[in-house]
């Protein structure tokens, strides 16, 4: 098996290579923030990447931006996320990405077996999902009412976000302005805990929550 492993921690990217190594998988690039990692996905091609959420430059969630940027591009790539927190706007995408590519997200207090560790890497190469039992706890806590923030005219809107309307469209649906639009989805997307991103997934994220939140 090939495989990418991104880690800042230069301890752990070299311990994890040489595990795996011993183990009889072949690590064909260890590197230490996003860019790198897409970059090295893009040139070896790997079966699967190993990847810190928290990287290089900002410390917040760049490895696990770049994860979902590569299954975009590759949606065949295996990807396993190591955490040592639930980062949740993105690690509920990663999880509902690709198309038969295996997916995990493991919080790395919880990695006390190596064996099963590896156990683990080799299902979600082979196309399986791993994930920490933390992780589902709090995604299904996010799930279990993410609209009840909302005021009634914010649920309108958000309801024809999700009929693929743009703002002018909404604006005109709800004879209002288009900067009253904006506000209102702004409101939405704090009380939905969606914060600012450069690749747009808020307004996805935001629909997928009110679809979830519809009844049957």
């Amino acid at each position: 098996m090939r495989v990418v492993i991104a880690e800042d921690a230069v301890l752990l990217r070299e311990g994890l290579a040489g595990l795996l190594e011993r183990f009889g998988h072949a690590v064909v690039a260890a590197v230490g923030d996003a860019a790198a990692l897409v970059a090295a996905v893009k040139e070896h091609r790997p079966d699967i990447a190993v990847v810190d959420v928290r990287m290089p430059p900002d410390f917040t969630d760049e490895g696990l931006r770049a994860a979902l940027e590569l299954r975009t591009a590759q949606p065949d790539l295996a990807v396993l996320v190591l955490s040592q927190y639930v980062e949740q706007t993105y690690a509920a995408e990663l999880l509902a990405s690709g198309r038969g590519a295996g997916v995990g997200y493991l919080l790395k207090e919880r990695i006390g077996d190596v064996e099963e560790f590896v156990d683990a890497l080799v299902r979600v190469a082979g196309g399986g999902t791993v994930v920490d039992p933390e992780v589902v706890r709090q995604l299904l806590s996010r799930r279990r009412d993410p609209l009840e923030r909302l005021t009634p005219r914010e649920r309108e809107v958000l309801g024809l976000i999700a009929e693929g309307r743009a703002n002018a469209s909404i604006a005109r649906a709800l004879f209002v302005t288009d900067a009253a639009v904006a506000k209102h989805i702004a409101a939405i997307f704090a009380k939905l805990d969606l914060p600012p991103t450069a690749d747009g997934h808020r307004r996805v994220l935001a629909v997928l929550a009110y679809l979830q939140a519809a009844p049957g």
